[in-house]
């Protein structure tokens, strides 16, 4: 028994921190346009999550200049983030945790 709760609070630490860095990643580049529930500038994290997987979430941050179209949008603002593939995964999973919440 106590094997497993040490386990289970390891595994939930580790996703905490995760979800902790990639709310770090998101206040750090992407507040300024975007917010996890109300409109913006940028449409909010739980629309997004709503209607993308988490290929095309990144995909989308990656390159926002080459994909904004084959998203169906017209135009995009958004601006090359530069971000490392560790930033990228933690961005996008904290994004897609916000899918059902309003």
């Amino acid at each position: 028994m106590k094997t497993f709760t040490i386990l289970l609070l390891l595994i939930t630490t580790s996703l905490t921190a995760d979800t902790l860095t990639g709310k770090k990643v998101f206040e750090t580049y992407c507040w300024g346009c975007h917010h996890q529930t109300a409109m913006a500038f940028g449409p909010p994290f739980n629309q997004i999550a709503a209607k993308r997987t988490k290929a095309e979430v990144e995909a989308y941050i990656a390159s926002p200049k080459s994909m904004y179209k084959a998203f169906g949008y017209k135009r995009t603002v958004m601006t090359q983030l530069n971000l490392n593939a560790q930033e990228l995964d933690l961005i996008s999973d904290y994004i897609l945790s916000f899918k059902g919440k309003k």
